[in-house]
């Protein structure tokens, strides 16, 4: 998976998300992420951070070895 692939997954699942990826290694399997959206509002990092391996899916499972996650809401 590319960045741009997991980005695109991403915004598919936040459409109002401000999205960084990050390729850590090279190797497109090791991100890092930052996300600020809207639906996180109200959310502790913990269940942010389900949302978002949610959103992905089987990515996590396979094409995505690690992801380094950075979430929070924005900032008014």
């Amino acid at each position: 998976m590319t960045p741009t692939e997991l980005k695109a997954t991403i915004l598919a699942a936040f459409p109002d998300a401000s999205v960084e990826v990050t390729d850590l290694t090279g190797t497109q399997d090791h991100y890092k992420a930052k996300i600020v959206s809207a639906a996180f509002i109200g959310k502790n990092k913990v269940q942010q951070h389900r949302m978002v391996y949610a959103a992905l899916g089987d990515a996590m499972k396979g094409p995505v070895h690690a992801l380094a996650l950075d979430t929070s809401e924005p900032r008014s």
